[in-house]
């Protein structure tokens, strides 16, 4: 049996308790059933190589983590939210702003689509899922200096792509 295969059959089977240890990470707040189906997206993307020796830990360790991430994320949009990052509650900007705007980000998102590996992942779970370089590095398996490299490769590609270069 695959590895994927294995694991989205013991998903079935381990639901229930993988949604009690999500809850237990999340809180109140919700958000489990996200990460239990961001669980089985993962699983079912799993390749075979190598085979996965505790099919049963890997499926926790991946729960703790997708948790662990969905809650960073969650945080970090609340409090941007909440101290106005954005814009300030009474500031408006104008149509020509907002097109300007929504291309420059048009073409960040872009650059960022088409990052390298692993520059990309190593940008993703550093910036957005606001892990720390070293919990980078120790996640990825290197240093922290070549974490150090990605991110400046990194945030000068979507630089120029901001300046429209």
């Amino acid at each position: 049996m695959s590895n994927a295969s294995t694991l989205t059959h013991l998903l079935h089977h381990e639901r229930p308790a993988l949604l009690r240890l999500v809850q237990r990470i999340l809180g109140a707040d919700g958000g489990a059933e996200d990460v239990i189906q961001s669980i089985w997206f993962k699983a079912r993307g799993v390749d075979d190589t190598p085979l996965i020796e505790n099919p049963r830990a890997y499926l926790y360790r991946l729960a703790t983590n997708l948790a662990t991430d969905y809650g960073r994320e969650r945080t970090r949009r609340a409090r941007l939210l909440a101290e106005n990052y954005l814009w300030g509650p009474d500031e408006v900007i104008s149509t020509e702003e907002q097109v300007m705007a929504q291309d420059e980000l048009r073409r960040v998102l872009d650059a960022a689509g088409h990052l390298p590996e692993p520059t990309r992942t190593i940008f993703r779970l550093h910036r957005l899922h606001g892990l720390t370089q070293a919990e980078v590095a120790r996640r990825q398996g290197i240093s922290v200096t070549t974490v150090e490299n990605h991110m400046r490769v990194a945030l000068q590609r979507l630089a120029w792509a901001r300046q429209g270069r």
